[in-house]
């Protein structure tokens, strides 16, 4: 049986990814809105992901 990555993993994976850029790029160029931008994309990533994680749970026991 192959596991299968729901599409909010993959998605929630590349907003948390962005939002550390995002945040790094703030801290470099002393910007603090940057900053908390790229700390609330990693939070909605985050969740995404775990959305994504939960839904294939879900799936795996149904299946």
């Amino acid at each position: 049986m192959t596991t299968m990555v729901d599409k909010n993993q993959v998605s929630g994976g590349a907003k948390e990814l962005g939002g550390k850029v995002k945040e790094a790029a703030g801290k470099v160029v002393g910007n603090d809105r940057l900053v908390v931008e790229g700390k609330a994309d990693q939070l909605e990533g985050k969740t995404e992901k775990n959305l994504g994680k939960v839904k294939d749970a879900v799936r795996d026991q149904i299946h």
